[in-house]
């Protein structure tokens, strides 16, 4: 898949959004969670260790906009991250009640940006090229 300027634009974003909440997770988590996590070693580990993750897959996410190799993967990785954090924050929102405005407004990008990129790989046939090109792949191990 080549990426468009519309795609490039959306990459760019999603990683710089994936990783700037991954750094702020990491170096001042308490920002993140509006309240004082306190001291706890284990919870400050367990917090800041899905923000290292952001940062990686942000960056992923951004070389995407710039090798073409990577175009594709790097949009399947931002549909599938920002669908996973909107969806479960729907789910949270059913079960658990309304959440602050922040993160109202975050569920709403998260899913904005989720499915933006989902219909961006629908749209350049991504998503059945690679269906059928693993049909194609199992047909002919088996043969």
């Amino acid at each position: 898949m080549q990426p468009t300027r519309s795609l490039k634009t959306l990459l760019i974003l999603s990683g710089l959004l994936a990783m700037g909440i991954g750094l702020t997770l990491v170096i001042a988590p308490s920002v993140i969670h509006a309240t004082d996590l306190g001291t706890d070693a284990n919870l400050l580990s367990e917090i800041r260790a899905p923000g290292g993750a952001l940062v990686g897959l942000g960056l992923l996410m951004i070389t995407g906009a710039f090798v073409s190799s990577l175009t594709t993967t790097s949009t399947l990785l931002a549909a599938t991250v920002y669908l996973s954090y909107g969806l479960a924050r729907v789910v949270s929102l059913a079960l658990d009640g309304t959440p602050g405005n922040g993160l109202l407004v975050a569920t709403g990008l998260e899913l904005l940006l989720g499915f933006t990129a989902l219909g961006l790989l629908v749209r350049n046939g991504c998503l059945r090229c690679a269906t059928r090109q693993r049909a194609c792949n199992l047909v002919e191990r088996a043969a």
